[in-house]
């Protein structure tokens, strides 16, 4: 038995979000502040949003067993087996320790054939990690990349207080479903944080699932956002959902930057364009999801572009690799601060022979560690692009 201590869930135990929402049932984590979610009107970039990847509840305590409470928001799809629940990664003194998941939560069910959806509300659930160490540790729990959760009561047999800031560089990036995570293990095993832990900084990831797209609002956010390290990676969702084309796309990415240096006019800023994808190398979007072997558990996607659009100024990975590249030169002749990076470097033509993207569009978990080993070791430490204090 254990003398429990409930410690409300506040905004200074939490790491990684931008904004704290109070709901009727305890705080939502979010990744963009209120002011960027009040001009969205896609629901795909709403709950892109809400799913907390990266964020992580920190605190600093001798308990031997913790609880949390959460109210998780969980997909599943017509006709698809079960999705997997998501997964809660523990990390104490900065060493994996458990992991575990919520069970219950509300259900939204989507029919992407009739591009429907119904809500089920559930039951709020409890993850649990017991036999700790009664000594003093700072303890992490990273919340599930791809569940909307929301926090209701943290439980411990010892007393918390606020883990003390990490003396370290908080590197914010952005970036597509690749970066929000898509299919990696586990929070702590997205390619972001996988690099992050390597590197030895503090992770702010504003990879949003099928919302890379240039928004305005989405610069301001990491123009307001205090940070060390910025990368912003570029072009998938552009192509995939064929949102413009290359005459308004220089002046978007132009744009983008601008507002980010803004906020930071001095700070290390990697461009990163895409990393292989054979489907949109030399074929435009929109790209589209083939539900045939959805029954099996199998979602792929096929692209419903035409290589010959390319001359109407339709966008390939191939033409934003070489307008990127352009950009960043241009800029750095007076933004000494300014980098690129060709995405193929994180994963190209070799790595697709051998670690094929499942779905034809995203990185499974083996890739995911594999792009954020080599993303590390191309930006952190003294010969890195983000170099080191």
């Amino acid at each position: 038995m254990h003398d429990w201590i409930t410690t409300p869930v506040t905004a200074d135990l939490l790491r990684g979000a931008l904004d704290v929402e109070h709901t009727e049932h305890g705080v939502l984590p979010h990744r963009l502040p209120a002011r960027a979610r009040a001009q969205n009107t896609d629901g795909q970039l709403a709950m892109a949003e809400s799913q907390p990847a990266g964020v992580r509840l920190v605190f600093r305590t001798r308990a031997t067993a913790v609880e949390l409470d959460a109210l998780p928001t969980k997909r599943t799809y017509v006709g698809a087996p079960p999705r997997p629940d998501g997964v809660y990664d523990l990390v104490v003194d900065g060493r994996p320790a458990g992991q575990g998941s919520v069970l219950g939560g509300n259900v939204i069910t989507l029919d992407m054939a009739e591009g429907t959806s119904e809500v089920r509300p559930g039951p709020h659930g409890t993850v649990r990690f017991d036999g700790l160490s009664g000594e003093v540790k700072d303890v992490e729990i990273w919340l599930p990349h791809n569940e909307t959760t929301e926090l209701i009561a943290l439980r411990t047999d010892a007393p918390v207080e606020t883990a003390p800031t990490a003396d370290r560089r908080v590197w914010l990036h952005h970036g597509s479903s690749i970066s929000h995570g898509s299919d990696a293990a586990s929070p702590r095993n997205t390619w972001p944080a996988v690099a992050a832990t390597l590197g030895g900084v503090e992770l702010i990831n504003l990879g949003l699932a099928g919302s890379a797209l240039l928004d305005p609002f989405t610069a301001r956010a990491v123009r307001d956002t205090p940070a060390d390290l910025i990368s912003v990676k570029i072009g998938i969702n552009i192509v995939n959902h064929d949102v413009m084309r290359l005459r308004a796309f220089g002046p978007a990415v132009h744009g983008f930057l601008d507002t980010i240096r803004e906020g930071h006019p001095d700070t290390p800023l990697l461009v990163v364009s895409p990393i292989l994808c054979p489907m949109h190398e030399d074929t435009p979007g929109p790209c589209f999801p083939d539900f045939s072997e959805l029954g099996e558990g199998r979602l792929r996607f096929r692209t419903l572009g035409d290589p010959a659009e390319r001359a109407s100024g339709k966008l390939t990975l191939q033409v934003i690799r070489e307008e990127l590249a352009r950009i960043v030169k241009q800029r750095a002749a007076e933004d000494p601060n300014l980098h690129h990076l060709d995405g193929r470097e994180l994963y190209g033509e070799s790595d697709s022979a051998e670690l094929p993207l499942p779905d034809d569009l995203h990185p499974d978990a083996a890739t995911h560690r594999l792009m954020g080993e080599r993303f590390a070791g191309v930006t952190f430490g003294a010969d890195g692009l983000f170099g080191s204090d």
